[in-house]
Protein backbone atom coordinates (compact mmCIF):
# COMPACT_ATOMS: atom_id res chain seq x y z
CA UNK A 1 0.00 0.00 0.00
CA UNK A 2 2.63 2.64 1.08
CA UNK A 3 4.49 1.45 -2.42
CA UNK A 4 1.54 2.00 -4.13
CA UNK A 5 0.88 5.52 -2.46
CA UNK A 6 4.73 6.54 -3.06
CA UNK A 7 4.23 5.54 -7.04
CA UNK A 8 1.18 7.54 -7.40
CA UNK A 9 2.77 10.66 -5.96
CA UNK A 10 5.81 10.11 -8.18
CA UNK A 11 4.00 10.18 -10.86
CA UNK A 12 2.10 12.80 -10.04
CA UNK A 13 5.27 15.27 -9.18
CA UNK A 14 6.86 14.02 -12.73
CA UNK A 15 3.28 14.85 -14.22
CA UNK A 16 3.13 18.47 -12.97
CA UNK A 17 6.64 18.66 -14.01
CA UNK A 18 6.46 17.60 -17.52
CA UNK A 19 3.48 20.33 -17.47
CA UNK A 20 5.46 23.41 -15.93
CA UNK A 21 8.36 22.31 -18.58
CA UNK A 22 5.50 22.56 -21.57
CA UNK A 23 4.43 25.49 -20.22
CA UNK A 24 7.79 27.18 -20.09
CA UNK A 25 8.58 26.09 -23.34
CA UNK A 26 5.30 27.34 -25.24
CA UNK A 27 6.20 30.34 -23.29
CA UNK A 28 9.61 30.53 -24.95
CA UNK A 29 8.38 30.00 -28.42
CA UNK A 30 5.76 33.07 -27.59
CA UNK A 31 8.84 35.55 -27.41
CA UNK A 32 11.62 36.93 -29.75
CA UNK A 33 11.04 38.12 -33.57
CA UNK A 34 7.56 38.98 -35.14
CA UNK A 35 7.01 36.63 -38.05
CA UNK A 36 6.04 40.22 -39.27
CA UNK A 37 9.57 42.02 -38.77
CA UNK A 38 10.60 38.79 -40.86
CA UNK A 39 8.98 39.71 -43.61
CA UNK A 40 9.09 43.60 -43.14
CA UNK A 41 5.45 44.39 -42.97
CA UNK A 42 3.63 45.91 -40.22
CA UNK A 43 1.11 43.94 -37.77
CA UNK A 44 -2.10 44.09 -39.39
CA UNK A 45 -4.78 45.57 -37.62
CA UNK A 46 -6.83 42.84 -37.09
CA UNK A 47 -3.76 41.23 -35.87
CA UNK A 48 -3.23 43.92 -33.59
CA UNK A 49 -7.07 43.12 -31.89
CA UNK A 50 -6.07 39.59 -31.80
CA UNK A 51 -3.32 40.31 -29.80
CA UNK A 52 -5.02 42.73 -27.33
CA UNK A 53 -7.95 40.38 -26.90
CA UNK A 54 -5.44 37.82 -25.55
CA UNK A 55 -3.58 40.16 -23.26
CA UNK A 56 -6.93 40.99 -21.57
CA UNK A 57 -7.87 36.92 -21.55
CA UNK A 58 -4.09 36.54 -19.53
CA UNK A 59 -4.83 39.30 -17.38
CA UNK A 60 -8.28 38.61 -16.53
CA UNK A 61 -7.17 34.68 -15.52
CA UNK A 62 -4.51 36.27 -13.44
CA UNK A 63 -6.87 38.22 -10.99
CA UNK A 64 -9.26 35.17 -10.88
CA UNK A 65 -6.50 33.27 -9.87
CA UNK A 66 -4.43 35.69 -7.60
CA UNK A 67 -7.87 36.22 -5.62
CA UNK A 68 -9.12 32.45 -6.19
CA UNK A 69 -10.23 30.71 -2.83
CA UNK A 70 -6.72 28.60 -2.21
CA UNK A 71 -4.80 31.89 -3.15
CA UNK A 72 -6.55 34.04 -0.97
CA UNK A 73 -6.04 31.55 2.07
CA UNK A 74 -2.14 31.65 1.48
CA UNK A 75 -2.01 35.11 0.94
CA UNK A 76 -4.87 35.81 3.44
CA UNK A 77 -6.20 38.28 0.82
CA UNK A 78 -10.14 38.66 0.17
CA UNK A 79 -11.34 36.13 -2.59
CA UNK A 80 -13.42 36.65 -4.99
CA UNK A 81 -17.48 35.88 -4.68
CA UNK A 82 -19.24 34.04 -6.77
CA UNK A 83 -21.00 36.21 -8.64
CA UNK A 84 -17.10 38.14 -9.63
CA UNK A 85 -15.66 34.39 -10.52
CA UNK A 86 -18.98 33.94 -12.95
CA UNK A 87 -18.84 37.85 -14.02
CA UNK A 88 -14.98 37.10 -14.89
CA UNK A 89 -15.08 33.69 -16.87
CA UNK A 90 -18.52 35.17 -18.77
CA UNK A 91 -15.82 38.05 -19.72
CA UNK A 92 -13.29 35.70 -20.73
CA UNK A 93 -15.57 33.88 -22.55
CA UNK A 94 -16.72 36.65 -25.14
CA UNK A 95 -13.01 37.77 -25.83
CA UNK A 96 -11.70 33.89 -26.50
CA UNK A 97 -15.11 34.16 -28.96
CA UNK A 98 -14.02 37.52 -30.27
CA UNK A 99 -10.46 36.32 -30.86
CA UNK A 100 -11.12 33.16 -32.64
CA UNK A 101 -13.31 35.16 -35.14
CA UNK A 102 -10.12 36.73 -36.47
CA UNK A 103 -8.41 33.70 -36.66
CA UNK A 104 -8.06 31.69 -39.76
CA UNK A 105 -7.11 28.04 -39.91
CA UNK A 106 -3.75 27.33 -40.95
CA UNK A 107 -1.39 24.05 -41.24
CA UNK A 108 0.20 26.63 -37.77
CA UNK A 109 -2.56 25.55 -35.94
CA UNK A 110 -3.71 21.98 -37.98
CA UNK A 111 -0.29 20.76 -37.36
CA UNK A 112 -0.28 21.27 -33.77
CA UNK A 113 -4.00 19.67 -33.94
CA UNK A 114 -2.75 16.31 -35.69
CA UNK A 115 0.20 16.04 -32.60
CA UNK A 116 -2.38 16.67 -29.89
CA UNK A 117 -4.86 14.73 -31.47
CA UNK A 118 -2.49 11.53 -32.41
CA UNK A 119 -1.17 11.27 -28.48
CA UNK A 120 -4.55 12.06 -26.77
CA UNK A 121 -6.13 9.41 -28.75
CA UNK A 122 -3.79 6.95 -27.98
CA UNK A 123 -4.22 7.21 -25.04
CA UNK A 124 -7.58 7.20 -24.60
CA UNK A 125 -7.37 4.11 -26.71
CA UNK A 126 -5.13 2.29 -24.14
CA UNK A 127 -7.36 3.22 -21.38
CA UNK A 128 -10.28 2.14 -22.97
CA UNK A 129 -9.11 -1.37 -23.57
CA UNK A 130 -7.52 -1.57 -20.55
CA UNK A 131 -10.91 -0.83 -18.85
CA UNK A 132 -13.41 -2.97 -21.02
CA UNK A 133 -10.74 -5.55 -22.31
CA UNK A 134 -8.00 -5.96 -19.09
CA UNK A 135 -5.43 -5.52 -22.30
CA UNK A 136 -2.27 -3.55 -22.12
CA UNK A 137 -0.45 -3.61 -25.25
CA UNK A 138 1.50 -0.46 -27.73
CA UNK A 139 -1.04 0.49 -29.75
CA UNK A 140 0.82 2.98 -31.79
CA UNK A 141 0.34 3.40 -35.32
CA UNK A 142 3.73 4.83 -36.48
CA UNK A 143 7.16 3.84 -35.59
CA UNK A 144 8.44 6.71 -33.96
CA UNK A 145 6.75 8.21 -31.21
CA UNK A 146 3.88 7.96 -29.01
CA UNK A 147 0.98 8.98 -32.01
CA UNK A 148 -1.70 7.42 -33.49
CA UNK A 149 -2.33 9.15 -36.87
CA UNK A 150 -5.85 7.39 -37.05
CA UNK A 151 -6.99 10.24 -34.38
CA UNK A 152 -4.79 13.18 -35.77
CA UNK A 153 -6.07 13.08 -39.55
CA UNK A 154 -9.68 13.01 -37.35
CA UNK A 155 -8.50 15.66 -34.92
CA UNK A 156 -7.59 17.65 -38.05
CA UNK A 157 -10.60 16.52 -40.71
CA UNK A 158 -13.11 17.53 -37.44
CA UNK A 159 -11.46 21.01 -36.86
CA UNK A 160 -11.79 21.95 -40.60
CA UNK A 161 -15.30 21.08 -41.02
CA UNK A 162 -16.82 21.81 -37.64
CA UNK A 163 -15.03 25.06 -37.72
CA UNK A 164 -16.85 25.68 -40.47
CA UNK A 165 -19.85 24.40 -39.09
CA UNK A 166 -19.55 26.69 -36.01
CA UNK A 167 -18.92 29.65 -37.90
CA UNK A 168 -21.96 29.05 -39.75
CA UNK A 169 -24.02 28.48 -36.32
CA UNK A 170 -25.16 24.36 -37.06
CA UNK A 171 -27.58 22.96 -35.23
CA UNK A 172 -25.95 20.49 -32.81
CA UNK A 173 -27.78 17.31 -34.88
CA UNK A 174 -25.72 18.52 -37.87
CA UNK A 175 -22.49 18.55 -36.44
CA UNK A 176 -23.19 14.67 -34.74
CA UNK A 177 -24.25 13.56 -37.95
CA UNK A 178 -21.45 14.96 -40.35
CA UNK A 179 -19.12 13.73 -37.25
CA UNK A 180 -20.62 10.36 -37.72
CA UNK A 181 -20.06 10.54 -41.48
CA UNK A 182 -15.80 11.90 -40.81
CA UNK A 183 -15.71 9.04 -38.56
CA UNK A 184 -16.95 6.13 -40.17
CA UNK A 185 -14.94 7.16 -43.35
CA UNK A 186 -12.06 7.48 -42.05
CA UNK A 187 -12.11 4.26 -40.14
CA UNK A 188 -13.63 2.52 -43.68
CA UNK A 189 -10.67 4.16 -45.89
CA UNK A 190 -8.08 3.14 -43.23
CA UNK A 191 -8.95 0.05 -42.72
CA UNK A 192 -9.32 -0.71 -46.17
CA UNK A 193 -5.80 0.58 -47.36
CA UNK A 194 -4.33 -1.30 -44.37
CA UNK A 195 -5.35 -4.58 -45.48
CA UNK A 196 -5.52 -4.04 -49.70
CA UNK A 197 -1.74 -2.18 -49.64
CA UNK A 198 0.06 -3.91 -46.73
CA UNK A 199 -2.01 -7.31 -45.66
CA UNK A 200 -2.29 -6.18 -42.30
CA UNK A 201 -5.06 -5.12 -39.59
CA UNK A 202 -4.82 -2.81 -36.87
CA UNK A 203 -8.90 -3.48 -35.32
CA UNK A 204 -11.71 -5.24 -36.37
CA UNK A 205 -15.36 -5.03 -35.54
CA UNK A 206 -16.62 -8.15 -37.45
CA UNK A 207 -17.49 -9.94 -34.24
CA UNK A 208 -20.32 -7.19 -33.08
CA UNK A 209 -23.62 -7.75 -33.83
CA UNK A 210 -23.93 -4.20 -34.96
CA UNK A 211 -20.84 -4.16 -37.11
CA UNK A 212 -21.76 -2.41 -40.66
CA UNK A 213 -18.29 -3.49 -42.38
CA UNK A 214 -15.23 -5.04 -41.18
CA UNK A 215 -14.05 -1.73 -39.71
CA UNK A 216 -17.13 0.22 -39.39
CA UNK A 217 -20.17 -0.48 -36.21
CA UNK A 218 -22.79 1.44 -35.22
CA UNK A 219 -21.66 1.62 -31.71
CA UNK A 220 -18.35 3.98 -32.74
CA UNK A 221 -20.25 5.88 -35.12
CA UNK A 222 -22.46 7.09 -31.83
CA UNK A 223 -19.23 8.00 -30.83
CA UNK A 224 -18.12 9.39 -33.58
CA UNK A 225 -20.98 11.59 -33.58
CA UNK A 226 -20.56 12.44 -29.50
CA UNK A 227 -16.92 12.97 -30.29
CA UNK A 228 -17.62 15.86 -32.81
CA UNK A 229 -20.06 17.55 -30.91
CA UNK A 230 -17.62 17.54 -27.69
CA UNK A 231 -14.66 18.80 -30.16
CA UNK A 232 -16.70 21.29 -31.51
CA UNK A 233 -19.11 22.95 -28.46
CA UNK A 234 -15.90 22.63 -26.12
CA UNK A 235 -12.44 20.90 -26.85
CA UNK A 236 -11.65 22.85 -30.23
CA UNK A 237 -12.75 26.63 -29.43
CA UNK A 238 -10.13 26.23 -26.49
CA UNK A 239 -7.56 24.08 -27.97
CA UNK A 240 -7.65 26.97 -30.69
CA UNK A 241 -7.32 29.82 -28.66
CA UNK A 242 -4.08 28.52 -26.60
CA UNK A 243 -2.43 27.30 -29.59
CA UNK A 244 -3.53 30.87 -31.10
CA UNK A 245 -2.28 32.66 -34.38
CA UNK A 246 2.02 32.09 -35.19
CA UNK A 247 3.22 35.61 -34.41
CA UNK A 248 7.20 34.55 -33.77
CA UNK A 249 9.78 33.19 -35.58
CA UNK A 250 10.62 30.77 -33.15
CA UNK A 251 7.07 29.34 -33.26
CA UNK A 252 7.48 28.78 -37.17
CA UNK A 253 10.32 27.33 -36.89
CA UNK A 254 9.43 25.02 -34.14
CA UNK A 255 6.11 24.11 -36.68
CA UNK A 256 8.20 23.70 -39.57
CA UNK A 257 10.57 21.31 -37.91
CA UNK A 258 7.37 18.87 -36.00
CA UNK A 259 6.06 19.02 -39.49
CA UNK A 260 9.28 17.78 -41.07
CA UNK A 261 9.32 14.82 -38.00
CA UNK A 262 5.65 14.26 -38.65
CA UNK A 263 6.03 13.69 -42.50
CA UNK A 264 9.03 11.87 -41.98
CA UNK A 265 7.41 9.29 -39.53
CA UNK A 266 4.50 8.42 -41.80
CA UNK A 267 6.90 8.05 -44.66
CA UNK A 268 9.07 5.57 -42.43
CA UNK A 269 6.09 3.75 -41.49
CA UNK A 270 4.71 2.75 -45.08
CA UNK A 271 8.30 1.88 -46.26
CA UNK A 272 8.52 -0.15 -43.03
CA UNK A 273 5.12 -1.94 -43.68
CA UNK A 274 5.56 -2.01 -47.44
CA UNK A 275 8.98 -3.84 -46.56
CA UNK A 276 6.74 -6.25 -44.39
CA UNK A 277 4.67 -6.97 -47.17
CA UNK A 278 7.27 -7.50 -49.68
CA UNK A 279 9.48 -9.87 -47.63
CA UNK A 280 6.05 -11.67 -46.67
CA UNK A 281 5.78 -12.74 -50.22
CA UNK A 282 9.86 -13.30 -50.86
CA UNK A 283 10.55 -10.19 -52.57
CA UNK A 284 14.25 -9.28 -51.72
CA UNK A 285 15.50 -5.78 -51.15
CA UNK A 286 15.98 -4.09 -54.44
CA UNK A 287 19.25 -1.62 -53.21
CA UNK A 288 20.69 0.04 -49.85
CA UNK A 289 17.77 1.80 -48.75
CA UNK A 290 15.36 -1.22 -48.71
CA UNK A 291 18.36 -3.47 -46.88
CA UNK A 292 19.16 -0.67 -44.48
CA UNK A 293 15.03 -0.63 -43.42
CA UNK A 294 15.04 -4.76 -43.70
CA UNK A 295 18.12 -4.94 -41.31
CA UNK A 296 16.86 -2.00 -38.73
CA UNK A 297 12.96 -2.87 -38.89
CA UNK A 298 12.63 -6.32 -38.45
CA UNK A 299 9.72 -8.48 -38.76
CA UNK A 300 10.40 -8.73 -35.02
CA UNK A 301 10.37 -4.94 -34.35
CA UNK A 302 7.08 -4.72 -36.15
CA UNK A 303 5.05 -7.23 -34.00
CA UNK A 304 7.29 -5.73 -30.70
CA UNK A 305 5.96 -2.16 -32.28
CA UNK A 306 2.54 -2.91 -33.47
CA UNK A 307 0.86 -5.30 -30.85
CA UNK A 308 -2.40 -5.24 -31.64
CA UNK A 309 -1.59 -5.51 -35.40
CA UNK A 310 -2.29 -8.76 -37.62
CA UNK A 311 -0.87 -9.35 -40.72
CA UNK A 312 -1.29 -12.06 -43.07
CA UNK A 313 1.60 -14.41 -43.62
CA UNK A 314 2.69 -14.73 -47.70
CA UNK A 315 -0.75 -13.41 -48.82
CA UNK A 316 -1.39 -12.02 -51.97
CA UNK A 317 -4.60 -9.58 -52.59
CA UNK A 318 -5.31 -8.73 -56.08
Amino acid sequence: MLIALISLLVILLVFRVIIAGIRRFISWLGHGTSVYHMVGEDMPVEAQYAAQIRAYVTQAEKIRHEHGIIASLRTGQKHLTREQRDAIQHSVDRARDAYLSYMKLKPYQLVIIFLVGSVAGLILEEIWMFITAGLTQSRVGLVWGPFSPLYGFGAVLLTIICWELRHRNASSMTIFFVSVLVGGSLEQLTGWGMETFFHASSWTYIYLPDHITQWVAWRFLFFWGMLGLAWTRIIMPDLLYRIGMATTKRQVIFVALLTIYLVADIFMTVICFGRKTARDEGIPAQNAFENWVDANYTDEFIAARFQNLTIAQGSHHG
